[in-house]
């Protein structure tokens, strides 16, 4: 903080001005902001990559695509039947692997259902060898 005293001709002498000179704090500020003007583009600079537009496709059902339906208490439907079991779902997947061509797993999950049902049944499509695993959601409403 800076202050002035008069010079002595006046009506004020010996008095000190106590107003704060505001010109140093202006001057620091403009230089902050000049700086991170400079400094923010080279901040920001990221890798440049191409990224892939995306089209929204209609489900194309095929005869021998699966539907597998997980409910909110995580029962799974194997084209709309129950399956009773487990290994009664890896032996439905391993038979449908063996098939040429073989078939792609459409996979409806309920929204409330926990991922431990869904992450199951993607690791049994895995290990009983079905190459593609899709999810069927909801598309957003628009307006």
């Amino acid at each position: 903080m800076s202050m002035s005293v008069s010079d002595g001709g006046g009506d004020d002498e010996g008095q000190v001005m106590s107003d704060i000179n505001t010109t140093p704090l202006v001057d620091v500020m403009l230089v902050l902001l000049i700086i991170f003007l400079i400094t923010i583009p080279v901040i920001t600079h990221t890798v440049k990559v191409d990224l892939p537009n995306v089209s929204n496709e209609a489900t194309k059902t095929k005869p021998e695509n699966i539907t597998l339906a997980i409910d909110g208490e995580g029962k799974i439907y194997w084209n709309s039947g129950l399956v009773p079991s487990s290994g009664a779902l890896a032996n439905l997947i391993a038979n449908a692997a063996q098939q040429k061509p073989q078939p792609e797993m459409h996979i409806r999950a309920d929204r409330g259902v926990r991922y431990e049902y869904v992450g199951r049944v993607i690791v049994m499509a895995q290990r009983g060898g079905i190459g593609k695993v899709a999810f069927i959601t909801q598309p957003e409403r628009r307006g």
